[in-house]
């Protein structure tokens, strides 16, 4: 690979490493073509973009980008691959499902908005995390709670009140 082209992929991986909150690294070394070709099928299937990457160009793509990714790039050894996607925790659902069949990928650390994920230990905590429309749809159920609540207090009461009114004035 000539200079060039090394600058044109770094600069390829900076632009793609600022467009994306969600970035996720992994080591599918030692998986053979076919179950490559599967954990292909299965990214495209979440809505993932899976690409495998130097190490060293990504390092300098990390450092060229606007983002802090604190301890991510010390995991750059080995064979690395970055998934992009939208959602916070579908690479790790994708991660997590293909490791049922298979020992790898193996989670290297994920970088989403703006917090670091160091080791494959973080697999669980990262499946577990809410994209930003279950945490919508979270907060409007809690906030329609309370209302809820009341509401159906003063029906209750007033129904009560009414009926004990009634009893009064009859006697």
């Amino acid at each position: 690979m000539t200079r060039e082209e090394k600058s044109v992929v770094i600069k390829d991986l900076t632009n793609k490493l600022s467009e994306n909150q969600i970035i996720y690294l992994a080591d599918i070394s030692g998986l053979d073509a076919l179950t490559t070709s599967k954990l292909r099928r299965a990214c495209f299937k979440a809505n993932v973009s899976l690409a495998v990457v130097k190490n060293t160009l990504l390092a300098k793509a990390m450092e060229a980008s606007d983002k802090d990714f604190g301890e991510l790039p010390t995991t750059l050894k080995g064979n690395t691959s970055i998934l992009f996607s939208e959602t916070g925790n579908a690479p790790a659902k994708v991660i997590k499902n293909f490791r049922k069949k298979s020992d790898k990928p193996v989670l290297k650390g994920a970088y989403i908005e703006e917090a670091v994920y160091i080791g494959d230990n973080q697999l669980d905590t990262l499946v577990n995390i809410k994209s930003k429309e279950e945490l919508i749809g979270d907060i409007i159920t809690l906030l329609q709670s309370p209302a809820k609540n009341v509401i159906s207090a003063l029906q209750s009461g007033g129904n009560t009140l009414s009926g004990i009114i009634k009893t009064l004035s009859e006697k």
